[in-house]
């Protein structure tokens, strides 16, 4: 197998400024310094021209562009737009009545960028090499599912039967490129961020590896903060079991069972002895970017909401009128505390909704720090609660590598192959290029 080229799907507008600061060819025409498209009467529009598509591919290697208004943390907390430069060729599709941008690269160039943009890059190697690992099966894995037309709609469309709305999200949905730049898949962000040497060497040092179960790429996922015990696959997307992303106690020294709810509670009420139990600023400024910094509170966190809050917010998030909140009840959590199926009860309505990101996003104006966990409700007044309080435990969906764990790991002395072992179970690790 040959190092892949992969497309990245980058900004969706309108109309898209951006420069190129060498010259780059477009058919037979070269384009060089500030550049402005947009969309008009379903073409693209360039210097006074329409087109069905734009290819600029630089002349020399070390040529960069730059867009301009890049939305990174869609949805999220931290959303906001960014400058951003990257290498490689820059094309431009219509995409219903937008234009989308995508860069083409290599592989491994890709997967360079990402190390130094989903994290800090001056993190441990050992952590580094791992993620690289992670980073590239699940590139790898999108791309070969995608080839094989194997793709998953974004959003599963709901389905509302006796009471339950049961939605999930996967990043299995690009059809015009391999994957996205966000968070939705995996944050690339060219070569904005600095490529310091750990990260140029955790890509080099394990150019071509990835995770291998039973003789296929690993769909190897990850997430900031597991809480201490991580998710299995089918709480958070498809109904489907996979044997190396089983839940795991993050040590490795013991396990727990949360299977009553009362094992829950006292798990999420209190605090263990995990990898990613840590206030080390040091790690943490190592992981995390300045705006993930932006969140202190990870491995257990605190909600609060009034009535009228909580009533609201789930009214706009669902388009449903639930009345005053009466009671918030887990119907099933996974083996990380993780809730994937949670009661409203309302004055005018009960509804179940489902999976674990649906809980999220619709007890946040943004996203919940994760669906794991318990519920303290205030006392009554006219007859229902005057506030409800979540006490949580971790960031994001808990499945696979936990990466403050991991980063814990890489400072302790584990290797990247004791770390990708200890995440996913029964893993093998081979070059594929």
């Amino acid at each position: 197998m040959k190092e892949p080229e992969i497309s990245i799907g980058i900004v969706n507008a309108k109309k898209i400024h951006f420069k190129l600061y060498t010259p780059f060819r477009m058919h037979n025409e070269i384009a060089e310094g500030e550049q402005t498209i947009a969309y008009e009467q379903g073409k693209i529009l360039w210097k006074g021209e329409k087109y069905e598509e734009l290819t600029f591919i630089p002349y020399e290697a070390q040529a960069f562009f730059e867009l301009t208004d890049v939305v990174i943390g869609i949805h999220f907390h931290w959303e906001r737009k960014e400058i951003q430069r990257f290498n490689g060729t820059l094309k431009f599709i219509l995409s219903d009545e937008t234009i989308t941008a995508i860069n083409i690269i290599r592989a491994e160039s890709y997967l360079t960028s990402v190390i130094s943009s989903e994290m800090s890059a001056t993190a441990s190697l050992e952590f580094l090499k791992a993620h690289a690992i992670i980073s590239r099966s699940w590139l790898l894995k999108q791309i070969k599912e995608r080839n094989n037309n194997s793709i998953q709609q974004t959003i599963i469309p709901p389905t509302i039967k006796n009471y339950e709305l049961i939605r999930w999200y996967d990043n299995k949905s690009h059809t015009d490129f391999d994957v996205c730049a966000d968070d939705h898949c995996q944050r690339y962000q060219g070569i904005t961020k600095v490529f310091n040497k750990n990260a140029i060497d955790a890509i080099h040092s394990t150019h071509g590896q990835v995770l291998i179960y039973d003789n296929d790429i690993c769909d190897a996922r990850f997430s900031k903060c597991c809480g201490g015990i991580t998710e299995e696959y089918e709480t958070c997307w498809d109904n489907i079991q996979y044997p190396y992303l089983q839940s795991v106690y993050d040590n490795d020294t013991g396990n727990m069972s949360l299977s009553t709810e009362k094992e829950v509670e006292t798990w999420i009420r209190n605090t263990y002895d995990c990898f990613c139990n840590t206030n080390s600023r040091h790690i943490i400024s190592q992981i995390l970017t300045d705006y993930d910094q932006e969140t202190t509170d990870f491995y257990r966190w605190e909600a609060h909401y009034s009535q009228e809050e909580l009533s609201t917010l789930i009214s706009e998030k669902t388009k449903i009128s639930f009345g005053k909140i009466l009671d918030l009840i887990p119907i099933a959590r996974g083996k990380s505390g993780r809730i994937y199926k949670l009661k409203i009860i309302g004055s005018e309505m009960e509804l179940i909704i489902g999976k674990e990101l649906e809980i999220r996003r619709i007890l946040s104006k943004n996203h919940l720090l994760s669906s794991a966990f318990v519920i303290d409700k205030g006392p009554v007044g006219n007859g229902v609660p005057l506030w409800f309080k979540l006490t949580g435990a971790g960031w994001g969906h808990g499945v696979g590598l936990c990466q403050i764990g991991a980063a814990v790991m890489g400072e302790r002395g584990y290797t990247y192959d004791q770390i990708l072992h200890h995440y996913y179970k029964g893993t093998e690790i081979k070059k594929l290029y």
